[in-house]
């Protein structure tokens, strides 16, 4: 019934289905308008409401974080001042002094405590505090106020062994230590931070205090209207115009937490706004609650000139939307029309629509589609002839290597039976080599194989040169099984024998073993070796993966050599893989590899994914 129903209803034309569509896509937003015009008008007050508290939140929030970047700022030049350090660095490797102090060092005190008092003038009153691990203090305030050595007692105090750098240590509201300040300003915020030298010791600490006293003036314009309190981030409030609540729990967290999305709260069965604001640095915000009341008869009127308007609107639109789409339409019933042509298989039919807008240039890609398959379809003519020519040429090539290593070997036998073995043996050794660089799918091999190849060909370079090379191997058995590309030690031996060691005869040593899951290689020559330019200029390109660095310099190991090694590695291997070259001049050249199996393995199952 339903399936029939669609079927009847279903357009039967492009132009229909456009007209439906975008009588639908009018009238739906066109009444979702409405109805989120008629909601929102009445909360028209209330956003008014939250967007008035969210901007007396930012400006309380800019003046409390301008208190604390104050705050920052005393820590900061405290920690960075290089004269001051050196004082107190000094003093603090010293023992406690006496009360009796030399002059020079009376002057140097008084040159901390001068330039402490002179960066606290500007901005809010704050209290600066440097004590030094072994007790000896800076301060701008008088002894008699505040002793800083009971800071050593404070809970918070060992937090600091944790702190570097730049890192600080927030203090909420805490009961005012200074004897000036308790009957006035009853709390107090700080912020800490350790001094540390080159090895990171702990030689002193930075403690700069202000009254709480001093954010509640940023409370001050909104008062009237509602409230406004700073809280940290486990909504313990640090202050607050009513004393008293300082170091509570802020009484309304869950209800702001259940209420978060329309920052509208129910309190005691009264509607409340509210907004927060974080500070930068503390991990602390300013919070803000003030009351809803509002009335939203004006807006009724408002709404239904509104709808009026939007309905007249709608008429019009609607009948000149129609009147567009005749038009819009017509080209592309032509195309249409052109499509199904081709699609009976006539590719010499052409669209005729000239226009400049999106259905001209549709037009003109489909012309330019058929002249593009009538040309793949002449060269896919063309390439199958190639292809055959092509691989009629593979097989008669194929013949060449198999007939060239016959003739090798026929070679070999004879020079074995007049007894040239050596002649031989080189000649078996040059088939090899030839064999493993035409077998080109082989791509990975056993390194087992790897090694022979290295062998065949230190023997071919022995029998080419009038100092002999010799080659060590030290292989543990269970790395032989090891799949990795192929000529990756040919290279770096090629290197080696004619710069590393210049022709002449020498000691190139090929190492390969199992550690901590890793499998290393490590390729050792007594040659030349490198200068320290070539050597950093080769680290430099095996970093980025360049390819040579510069042609000219050809003493010690070649570039090209080990970027081809290093490149093909990284290919395979990816991050798994990574190489390392030591060199001294006139010492020999090192070049370790290593492949780690985990990664490796990693990559082998991305591959087979």
């Amino acid at each position: 019934m339903w399936n029939r129903m669609k079927r009847k209803l279903a357009p039967r034309s492009f132009r229909f289905k456009v007209i439906l569509i975008a009588v639908v896509c009018l009238m739906i937003p066109a009444m979702i308008t409405l109805y989120v015009y008629s909601y929102l008008t009445k909360d028209a007050m209330k956003e008014q409401a939250i967007s008035n508290a969210n901007r007396e939140l930012s400006l309380a929030g800019a003046y409390v974080s301008k208190i604390f970047d104050d705050m920052l700022y005393a820590v900061n030049y405290v920690q960075l001042d290089s004269e001051i350090n050196t004082i107190l660095k000094k003093n603090a490797n010293a023992d406690r002094k006496p009360k009796n102090i030399k002059y020079e060092e009376y002057l140097e005190y008084r040159k901390v405590t001068k330039t402490i008092e002179n960066m606290t003038l500007l901005g809010e009153k704050s209290y600066v505090t440097i004590l030094l691990k072994n007790g000896m203090h800076y301060t701008n305030y008088p002894l008699a106020d505040y002793n800083p050595e009971m800071l050593f007692q404070e809970p918070w105090f060992k937090q600091l062994e944790e702190v570097y750098g730049y890192e600080t240590i927030w203090i909420g509201s805490q009961p005012t230590v200074f004897a000036s300040e308790r009957e006035e300003n009853p709390y107090q915020i700080s912020v800490a931070r350790t001094l540390r030298d080159a090895n990171l010791r702990i030689y002193g600490y930075v403690i700069v205090t202000i009254m709480e006293s001093e954010i509640k003036q940023a409370f001050a314009g909104i008062q009237d209207s509602g409230d406004m309190l700073l809280v940290d981030s486990a909504n313990r409030i640090l202050s607050h115009s009513d004393n008293e609540q300082i170091g509570t729990t802020f009484p309304y967290a869950e209800q702001v937490a259940q209420a978060k999305a329309s920052n509208m709260i129910e309190v005691e069965k009264e509607t409340y706004v509210y907004a927060d604001h974080p500070l930068s640095y503390t991990g602390w915000k300013l919070v803000s609650m003030n009351p809803y009341k509002q009335a939203i008869s004006k807006m009724n009127h408002l709404f239904d000139n509104v709808f009026f308007a939007q309905f007249i609107s709608f008429v019009l639109f609607f009948l000149l939307l129609t009147s567009v789409l005749q038009t819009v339409t017509k080209p592309l019933v032509h195309l249409g029309q052109v499509a199904t042509t081709v699609q009976g298989g006539n590719l010499k039919v052409r669209s005729n629509i000239r226009s400049q807008d999106e259905i001209g240039k549709l037009s003109h890609s489909f012309n330019q589609m058929l002249d593009r398959i009538n040309e793949m379809i002449k060269e896919i003519t063309e390439t199958q002839v190639r292809k055959r020519k092509a691989e009629f040429a593979m097989l008669q090539a194929q013949i060449n290597p198999h007939f060239l290593f016959n003739v090798l070997n026929s070679i070999r036998m004879k020079v074995m039976r007049k007894g040239d073995y050596e002649s031989a043996e080189m000649i078996s050794s040059l088939s090899k080599l030839l064999r493993m660089t035409i077998e080109k799918e082989k791509g990975m091999i056993p390194f087992q194989e790897e090694v022979d190849i290295v062998e065949d060909f230190v023997k071919l370079m022995n029998m080419r040169q009038k100092e002999k090379v010799e080659l060590k191997i030290n292989v543990s058995p269970e790395v032989y099984s090891e799949e990795i590309p192929r000529f990756i030690l040919q290279p770096i031996i090629e290197n080696s024998m004619i710069h590393g060691l210049n022709q002449s005869a020498g000691v190139i040593s090929v190492e390969a073993y199992i550690h901590q899951n890793d499998f290393v290689v490590v390729i050792e020559d007594n040659g030349q070796g490198m200068s320290e330019e070539a050597l950093h200029k080769l680290r430099h390109s095996l970093s980025i993966q360049a390819d040579l660095v510069d042609g000219k310099h050809k003493k010690g190991f070649s570039n090209l050599g080990i970027s081809n090694v290093y490149e093909r590695m990284r290919m395979t291997f990816g991050e798994a893989f990574a190489m390392e070259v030591h060199s001294l001049r006139g010492k020999g050249t090192k070049v370790s590899m290593y492949v780690s199996r985990g990664g490796r393995e990693a990559d082998v199952q991305s591959d087979a994914g």
